[in-house]
């Protein structure tokens, strides 16, 4: 039988706007009902970022704290269950700011980008070596397993530079964020030229931004992947022109799984996948 598929939904992002699409969760109350429409269209996990009043982004404790006990409620409400993997990116934050809200919510997964790049050729997308290594310690401490984050190839070697420091730990979950203007394109050659460079024993997932959305999730199929992230931070479109809602997009990948011989993973068989501590 073929390994089970997880999907990701990565729901608002730092910079979707309403602007762009009607359908992009801003508020803490739509965030929340957005990840049980998504739980309930067959996600396992949500991959969140939070706003401020303005809409804008914000690594605020404060706001974080408020958007992930709207989201723990309404998920238990409705009798369900998802993984909760929150972001820690955000250049224009303080690295401590950007680590404060993991001892206090203590979330199963959160992203750990390893390395920076010039993100659109617009402004530097900022992760120090010094801010790595504590959000690696800060992981390690707390149980929170890093979702590897991968835009470019020089960042699967900063990985293998901080497994050797003990800052990152096997088996690791990489997940590849292609298409993004100064990282890699999404294209095959990309995918394959990344793949035979993970660290063995690696599970991994791949997403593609804008029009590379669903050629990305076919390739990651084809590829084997071991998961298909989806949602409104990487692309706003069903087809050209018709807007998304997260749960459409999550309830394609789904198909896209099934029709590729996949069975669709829950939360706690993505728990065991990807060695998952569950938070209390």
């Amino acid at each position: 039988m073929a390994k089970k598929l997880i999907i990701t939904a990565a729901l608002v992002g730092a910079g979707t706007t309403r602007a762009q699409t009607p359908h992009v969760p801003i508020t803490p109350d739509e965030i929340a009902a957005d990840v049980v429409a998504c739980a309930k269209a067959g996600a396992a996990i949500a991959h969140l970022h939070v706003r401020d009043e303005n809409g804008k982004n914000s690594m605020a404790t404060d706001k974080f704290v408020e958007v992930v006990t709207k989201v723990r409620k309404a998920v238990a409400d409705a009798g369900l269950d998802i993984v909760l993997n929150l972001t820690t990116s955000g250049s224009a934050f303080s690295e401590e700011l950007r680590l404060a809200h993991l001892p206090i919510l203590m979330p199963e997964m959160c992203s750990y980008d390893p390395g920076s790049m010039n993100w659109a050729n617009s402004y530097v997308f900022l992760n120090t070596p010094a801010f790595l290594e504590k959000l690696g310690a800060k992981c390690i401490e707390l149980g929170i397993k890093p979702e590897i984050e991968i835009f470019d190839a020089g960042m699967i070697g900063n990985v293998e530079h901080y497994l050797k420091k003990g800052l990152l730990q096997q088996p690791l979950h990489c997940q590849f964020v292609l298409d993004v203007p100064g990282g890699m394109p999404g294209n095959l050659e990309t995918l394959a030229y990344l793949l035979p460079k993970l660290p063995e024993g690696s599970t991994w997932s791949i997403t593609g931004i804008g029009k590379s959305h669903v050629p990305m999730m076919l390739a990651g199929l084809a590829a084997g992947c071991d998961g298909l992230r989806v949602g409104l931070e990487d692309n706003i479109f069903l087809e050209k022109g018709v807007h998304a809602t997260n749960a459409q997009l999550v309830a394609r990948a789904v198909e896209f799984g099934k029709v590729a011989g996949r069975e669709i993973a829950t939360a706690e068989e993505a728990r065991q996948m990807l060695g998952l501590k569950k938070q209390q």
